[in-house]
């Protein structure tokens, strides 16, 4: 059973529409519960948020009260925009006032606490087609309450690296992890199955770590002497060359082990097979050190693996001053006038260029009062000129030299303003990176992807409230304005009578 929220009120508690918050703050909290409370509190798209969440998050199959749809939405928007782990997340959720009212909690309810797990299992019900949804609604609400005469939308496109929670990946490095998962996996396996032969498991380990340590010692010779040179390739060549004879050794037995187990168990399968796909990458890596340390190869790009956790990891160079390289996903973001993300897309080993007319299509499906789009170099191929302009106007600057054509189109007023307001994208995602958006810590190729919808939607809610809370604060100045002038009548009046 799972509700939306709890309509009975605690005693106590504050209506949701009724909770004040400091209009002045600098902080990224109260710009993001007012635009969560304003969703809440405009029936219209309470009742489409709602929806959605009920028909996409399933009900506990267990029949116990499972969290409210409403708590899912805001602890999941909450630590995405302050940029939170779940720990965080917990001691603000069990201990901020504004959070807890938001929830729906009074200041009597001290027992209602959010254990870690709770938190976890929750926030993941989330999913990237659900957040994208959601999205669109709180983009078409904050359309509503900015726009006025004007109803195009003028976006800036652009795209940028968000990282995967992995180290530097080096053969050896990703050798030792795979020896280190196998060892622990496999021992704990052989304990549930009663399978004798890894009692010194870990001792094994402990001496494939000397090993190990041996060679992240070794350095290449920048000797100029060729006796030492030839001495140093050899210490280097000998100690890699133990170090892929040990991995044999234990990956071997690993696989015997695996095979015992299999007859004696067979409903360890899935175990078995999980255990399996290390070892095959623990025989490629030692293949890749005999190649590129033995026998002096030079390993095509194609052959190496970046993470034996993260698969989904790319080697990526945006050439960027001061960073060679980023180990990550690229994330292509549309942005209007008006501070919102229109759309985003997750790249899969593809370019800026070889993925942008479809992007666009997508997004003015999704909007279609989207009119024009500014781009970057990146961006830039004869052909997506020509496809761009055929679905909305485009301003894209031309890579290498200008021809005639090219001059008269880059030095038209139009582009010039589109390339000046174009810069603001970075903004964006600057925003968008100190908000979590910088390297993400969840696991799993579509936890990857719900992190990312979710720090969408976290943005433009937080967008949503600071449309509202600078609308309040002119209000205010007005009405200060109004009651001012009102009291300078008065006292004039006051010295002519």
């Amino acid at each position: 059973m799972r509700k939306v929220i709890e309509e009975q009120m605690q005693l106590g508690a504050v209506d949701i529409s009724k909770i004040q918050f400091d209009l002045k703050s600098r902080d990224e909290i109260p710009p993001l519960l007012r635009g969560l409370q304003y969703i809440y509190c405009t029936d219209k798209i309470r009742l489409e948020v709602f929806t959605l969440l009920e028909s996409h998050i399933k009900l506990s199959k267990t029949g116990r009260r499972g969290m409210d749809l409403w708590a899912i939405l805001v602890l999941g928007a909450v630590r995405l925009n302050c940029n939170w782990d779940y720990d965080k997340l917990k001691e603000m959720v069990d201990n901020h006032q504004t959070i807890r009212q938001l929830l729906g909690h009074s200041p009597f309810d001290t027992e209602q606490l959010y254990p870690l797990q709770t938190l976890k299992d929750n926030v993941s019900l989330l999913t990237p087609g659900l957040l994208e949804k959601i999205n669109n609604i709180v983009v078409n609400a904050g359309h509503e309450l900015v726009k006025k005469k004007d109803n195009e939308l003028r976006a800036r496109c652009d795209s940028f690296v968000v990282e995967t929670n992995v180290h530097y990946p080096t053969d050896i490095n990703l050798l030792w992890d795979v020896i280190r998962k196998v060892t622990i996996l496999i021992m704990a396996l052989c304990n549930d199955n009663d399978i004798s032969g890894w009692r010194q498991g870990m001792s094994q380990l402990y001496k494939f770590k000397k090993i190990f340590r041996q060679c992240q010692k070794v350095k290449k010779s920048t000797s100029k002497d060729p006796e030492k040179k030839k001495n140093k390739e050899k210490k280097n060549k000998q100690t890699h060359g133990a170090c892929i004879e040990k991995a044999m050794e234990i990956l071997n037995r690993a696989i015997y082990t695996l095979e015992q187990i299999a007859i004696a168990n067979p409903d360890e399968q899935h175990k078995i097979e999980a255990i399996k796909t290390f070892i095959n990458d623990g025989i490629h890596q030692c293949d890749l050190i005999r190649r590129r340390v033995l026998n002096n190869e030079k390993i095509p790009h194609c052959d190496k693996i970046h993470s034996i956790f993260e698969r989904y990891t790319e080697w990526i160079c945006k050439g960027k001053a001061g960073i060679s390289q980023e180990l990550g996903k690229r994330v292509c973001i549309i942005e209007d006038q008006y501070g919102f993300v229109l759309h985003h897309e997750v790249m899969n080993k593809v370019g800026d260029k070889d993925m942008v007319v479809t992007f666009i299509k997508q997004a003015v499906k999704l909007f279609p009062n989207l009119k024009s789009c500014s781009f970057d170099k990146g961006y830039w191929s004869p052909e997506n000129k020509e496809a761009l302009e055929k679905i909305i106007d485009v301003a894209l600057p031309r890579k290498g030299a200008l021809s005639k054509k090219g001059a008269e189109y880059e030095h038209s007023p139009e582009f010039i303003e589109a390339a000046k307001k174009h810069s603001a994208v970075e903004s964006c995602i600057n925003a968008l990176e100190n908000h979590g958006l910088d390297r993400c810590p969840d696991k799993g190729e579509h936890n990857f992807n719900r992190y990312i919808s979710l720090a969408i939607l976290a943005r433009n809610i937080q967008q949503l409230g600071t449309v509202i809370i600078k609308q309040e604060n002119q209000k205010q100045k007005h009405s200060a304005k109004i009651k001012a002038a009102l009291r300078r009548r008065q006292a004039e009046l006051a010295l002519a009578s």
